[in-house]
Parts: structure tokens; sequence; C-alpha cells
């Protein structure tokens, strides 16, 4: 048994009218408006973890399953932070293998890459990392360490993992995932971790104490990067059920 997930009335077409005219929304608005539809309610754990101030980095397990789509990880998130956030959130849904994937990309593309603008949030190039992108996700990083520099203001969505895996259990993230949140701690940012996840019916969040982040200054650069990713996805697997914690369990 699941809970029942359900949109506002015409909150599609809103958005989808906002995007095409690139009218600017309130995604945390949006965000209660969504939750507060959840049957039965949202639970949360750890309320007392919850940031109200930046410079922070929440990061969440990429949670996904038949019926569930990760949007509802940023929406419950951003309904339930008091401050409101800025995610990183993928400009394109790609279909590898398939004779509709090129249609499918470029669809997806502009309509994502709108939805972003609308919501003030970084497009950030699709998961596994493809050598296309690099320029691109460059760039993308470098709008994100900017945005640092608004200090208490900022806080930052996502989730490292950047797609689900096939059994919803947590999943090591793409190289290089590491490298771009130790350069989030350099600015400053501190980190809380949340555990998403559906359990007796309902859905879950559970945030963590927030934490700075840190790895040996000896380490060569790839080490780097695979260890501080370890501390970052090791945090969030401790508020997850053990089921989910997959390769970190």
């Amino acid at each position: 048994m699941f809970p029942h997930y359900s949109y506002p009335p015409f909150l599609y077409s809103k958005v989808a009218l906002d995007a095409l005219l690139l009218r600017p929304r309130n995604f945390q608005a949006d965000a209660r408006a969504c939750i507060s539809r959840l049957e039965p309610p949202l639970k949360i754990g750890g309320a007392e973890n919850l940031p109200e101030h930046g410079p922070c980095a929440v990061t969440v397990n990429h949670y996904g399953r038949p019926g569930f789509g990760a949007q509802w990880l940023a929406l419950a998130i951003a309904a339930t932070v008091p401050a409101e956030m800025r995610w990183i959130m993928t400009d394109e849904w790609t279909a590898p293998g398939q004779w509709y994937e090129p249609l499918k990309s470029a669809a997806t593309r502009w309509l994502l890459r709108r939805v972003a603008r609308v919501y003030g949030f970084t497009s950030m190039p699709p998961m596994p990392p493809r050598e296309k992108d690099v320029e691109a996700r460059a760039r993308a990083v470098r709008s994100v360490l900017d945005k640092t520099r608004a200090g208490r203001d900022f806080i930052l969505g996502l989730a490292p993992e950047g797609s689900d895996s096939a059994d919803g259990a947590l999943a090591e993230p793409p190289p290089g995932i590491g490298r771009f949140l130790l350069l989030l701690a350099g600015r400053g940012s501190r980190f809380v971790p949340v555990g998403a996840y559906e359990t007796d019916g309902a859905f879950c969040l559970r945030f963590g104490p927030g934490y700075g982040l840190s790895v040996p200054s000896h380490l060569s650069p790839d080490e780097k990067d695979k260890a501080s990713a370890k501390i970052v996805m090791s945090k969030i697997a401790e508020l997850l059920p053990e089921h989910l914690r997959g390769a970190y369990r």
C-alpha cells in the first residue's frame, strides 16, 4: 500500500503557461499546495535539524519506484524547509537505445530548461555524464558556486546520485559529484542529509544533523572525489531503512 499523490487542480496548466511565457513562480508555495493533498500526511523525522538559513546544501537519496517520480522528493523537502530553496534539476530526460530518444531528449530539454528558469533552479545535463555535456556541466557548476555568494539566503537542494536505481536503494554517485560537493564546502556550505522513503503506507522524510564536509588534504583528486561522496551518501544512508541503504548498507 502506498500513499495517494495528487496535484492541485490546474497546476499543470498553470506551470505550463508560465513556462511558455517565462513568468516566475514560487516553488515553495507550489510544493506546499501539492504536499497538503498527500494522503496520509507527510511524516517528518528530525524536524529539529531543518535548515533555517544558508549557506547550506540539502542532500537527499534519489528514491523512486513505478508511480513515484523524483519530483515528489523536491516537493516534500521544499514544503518542509522553512526557508526558500534552490534546486539542481536535470535539463533532459533520456531513453537510451529507444527509437524515440532524439525526440524525447529535444522536447524535454526545451521544457525542463524553461521550468528551471521559472522556478530559479539550475539546470544540469543528465546522468550518467556524457562527453558532449562537459562544458554545459562546468557552466552549471560555476553558476551554483556563484549563487553561494548569497550567503545566508542560499539553500541548495540536490540528489547526488542523479538518477533512480532499479530497486530504489542508494547507489554510488557518478564521478565528479564528490568534487562538486567539496567545492560547495569550500564556499562555506554545510550539509544537511535527508532520507526519503515510503513505509507503512506513508511518505517519510528524515532530516539528519548538519555537518561540515572535509577530506584529508594528502589524497589525490580522484580519492578526494570518492571520499567526499562516500561521506555524504553514508550520512543519507543512516537515515534510511536498511533495505534502502544499497551500496552503503
